[in-house]
């Protein structure tokens, strides 16, 4: 199997491509390669005007099975700019007989409220090109309220925007699901934190054993169960 991921920091935070790779490969017992096109704060817009050459070609040529399609969150995008612009991943990957997914995102900690549009836009768009999408953003909601209790559970990294190691997890976990129907072992707990030891992701920690975090089983349960009921 191999997969595309285009979008900004909410996918490469936490080498999460890489996470999803090695669920899958858990999950399903098969080889799984994954690739990466993204960029720090940037929309499919920008995606598809100034990286339109490197989205084409590896779209075209690539020969992906899966392409991850996830939009600019903090602020949103003009929803006529999302329909759009991800109308034309969609097209390029469909000529290419690669499967879009669409990656719902999460709204900011300080922002819940955002959560039901976000949801709506991706439902949406998903639909009407029937295309698969990740329900990360309900998830989220979901695991956020059952955990918000707990001081060593917070989905968020620090600045309330991006995920943390557990956020990752999460949405790699619905990847997975999302792709190939199965859920990796109960007993694979391992995730990424590249913001470790640093006390900002600029730099980046750029050992990959150092950065390697084991998510609490208490935890995973939670995450397990709500990924499962979606």
């Amino acid at each position: 199997m191999k997969i595309l991921f285009i979008g900004n920091s909410h996918t490469y935070m936490n080498d999460m491509p890489e996470l999803t790779r090695e669920m899958i490969e858990n999950a399903t017992g098969e080889s799984c390669e994954v690739f990466m096109l993204a960029y720090s704060g940037r929309s499919l817009k920008w995606h598809m005007g100034e990286e339109y050459f490197s989205e084409r070609f590896n779209i075209l040529h690539g020969r992906y099975d899966y392409c991850i399609i996830q939009e600019q969150a903090h602020p949103m995008t003009e929803e006529s700019d999302t329909i759009t612009y991800a109308g034309r991943i969609i097209e390029l990957c469909q000529k290419a007989n690669t499967k879009p997914v669409i990656f719902e995102t999460w709204a900011e900690k300080g922002s819940p409220e955002n959560q039901k549009e976000m949801n709506r836009r991706y439902q949406e768009l998903s639909k009407n090109h029937g295309v698969l999408l990740a329900p990360i953003g309900e998830v989220w909601s979901e695991a956020f309220e059952k955990l918000q209790n707990r001081a060593d559970a917070d989905l968020y990294y620090k600045d309330g925007a991006h995920a943390s190691a557990i956020g990752d997890y999460l949405i790699s976990m619905i990847l997975t699901k999302v792709i190939t129907g199965k859920l990796p072992g109960d007993d694979l707990l391992k995730a990424y934190d590249f913001t470790l030891p640093d006390s900002d992701w600029i730099p980046v920690n750029e050992n990959v054993d150092d950065e390697i975090v084991e998510i609490p089983l208490e935890i995973a349960r939670v995450i397990r169960e709500c990924v499962e009921n979606n």
